[in-house]
């Protein structure tokens, strides 16, 4: 059982080592974070239809996007703000908590679904199509495929990437805000709403979310997948 257990904690950090090198990686690593993008981009836009409406999405080369909607209320502003790291976080945690329970067909109907939902209605843009599109294809062809132990270890990638870059974005958000407030995003989106809560006090929050749901994810996958 120390065997198993060894051997399984080296595969399971492999594969964040393995994620971690991969958004780094020269235009490829901007093509598979734009996959942890459309899940934030999802969480602003989720919320924002409690409320409000979305115009669209736009998804980038270089793996940023932006959420166009309109509010009518401060409190659905404020939360569609709010919703974009927190949700990117959660969806990382989730990804390892059902991989962890075994339930990695849940895990694909997920992404699928985001996938076909921002394809229908939201992404418009030229990029953010040809992205989904493609990621849409190529995560189907090697699920179809590949062999069961194949599509575990990919959506074991996938989730590993989701869980990596939503930790990473967060710190990026943390340090503009501490040097560059004005231009953080959804940090400052947040201090311009408040008035009295400014945006590097943001970015510790989402940094620190992103933590939280990344240690329990970690320890909640690896529990459960060694066992």
């Amino acid at each position: 059982m120390s065997f198993v257990r060894e051997k399984f904690s080296a595969k399971f950090f492999l594969f964040l080592i393995l994620a971690f090198l991969l958004i780094h990686v020269p235009l490829l690593g901007n093509y598979v974070k734009v996959i942890n993008t459309l899940i934030h981009e999802s969480g602003h836009a989720l919320i924002a239809l409690f409320g409000g409406n979305v115009e669209r999405i736009s998804l980038f080369m270089n793996s940023e996007g932006a959420t166009y909607s309109n509010q009518s209320t401060w409190i659905g502003s404020f939360l569609t703000s709010l919703g974009g790291y927190t949700f990117a976080s959660f969806m990382a945690f989730l990804s390892f908590l059902l991989i962890g329970k075994k339930k990695q067909n849940l895990l694909i109907d997920i992404l699928l679904g985001f996938i076909t939902l921002n394809l229908i209605f939201w992404v418009r843009n030229p990029y953010g199509l040809f992205w989904l599109c493609s990621f849409a294809v190529v995560f189907l062809l090697l699920l179809i495929k590949g062999s069961q132990e194949f599509r575990d270890n990919l959506l074991l990638l996938i989730a590993s990437i989701l869980l990596v870059d939503s930790v990473q974005s967060a710190y990026e958000i943390l340090f503009i805000s501490l040097f560059q407030p004005q231009s953080a995003g959804d940090a400052a989106n947040l201090a311009q709403l408040t008035g009295i809560i400014p945006a590097p006090i943001w970015g510790i929050f989402f940094f620190v979310q992103a933590l939280w749901f990344c240690y329990n994810g970690l320890k909640r996958g690896y529990y459960k997948l060694g066992s």
